[in-house]
């Protein structure tokens, strides 16, 4: 395992329409509002921990997300930075750690901050590093109808018989990831096998559609073909 591994969590303005399209796609991918991440050591020792608000300059905040959250743009204007000046802390602690960076839903995570940093102009500082996510990793650990993979409250929950306070608050999130991942190595369920395995499964730094063919047949051709399917049709009934 690496020296150092860094749980994140975020909170965002609303959820991608579409999950294939380059991060410049205007309108599609929603913006980051509060990211917190804790870094570790591979003993289980914190090392650090941030937790920061970003300002809705740009951008406005869906009603579902609000729902969730309750991160108002009057409390983001009173509490929050610029989206650089928070993107530039978060890459200089995956740099000075080059950790494993665990989350959960580590793919949502993954693209919405991407696209945050594509929007200010910073190259993603995930480029090289690992990911691991705990949504994927427990998916095998509790079947439930019509439902493939657990919340992170459901897998806390499962856990340690209780409640998680406060969800949908990107530090308690993180700090949830944390605790779920160290009690799912001590159960062996996560080891340094499943950790390989997820290291084979990659996002791209810049998603885009699936290519797609543009060649057509000319017209004369498909009509010259429909008439001597016709000819044939006629040859083998008569």
């Amino acid at each position: 395992m690496k020296e150092y591994l860094l749980f994140i969590d975020i909170e965002s303005s609303g959820l991608p329409k579409q999950w294939d399209v380059p991060y410049s796609q205007e309108g599609n991918w929603p913006y980051t509002v509060q990211v917190a991440w804790v870094v570790y050591s591979k003993d289980q020792q914190e090392v650090k921990r941030e937790n920061h608000f970003i300002r809705p300059l740009d951008f406005e905040i869906s009603a579902e997300s609000l729902e969730i959250h309750s991160l108002t743009h009057e409390f983001l204007h009173d509490n929050g930075k610029t989206r650089k000046e928070v993107l530039l802390l978060l890459q200089e602690d995956l740099q000075r750690y080059q950790p494993l960076v665990v989350g959960h839903f580590m793919e949502f995570d993954y693209h919405v901050l991407n696209a945050d940093y594509y929007r200010a102009g910073l190259p993603s500082p995930f480029d090289g590093l690992d990911t691991f996510c705990t949504m994927l990793a427990s998916s095998e650990l509790m079947r439930l109808p019509r439902k493939r993979y657990l919340r992170l409250g459901e897998l806390y929950g499962y856990l340690f018989h209780k409640t998680l306070e406060d969800q949908h608050d990107a530090v308690v999130d993180a700090d949830a990831t944390a605790a779920c991942f160290f009690e799912l190595r001590k159960r062996q369920i996560i080891t340094e096998a499943t950790i390989a395995q997820q290291r084979l499964h990659t996002y791209s730094t810049q998603p885009a559609a699936p290519a797609r063919s543009t060649f057509k047949l000319p017209g004369w051709l498909l009509g010259a073909l429909g008439l001597l399917l016709l000819v044939l049709l006629l040859f083998y009934w008569l």
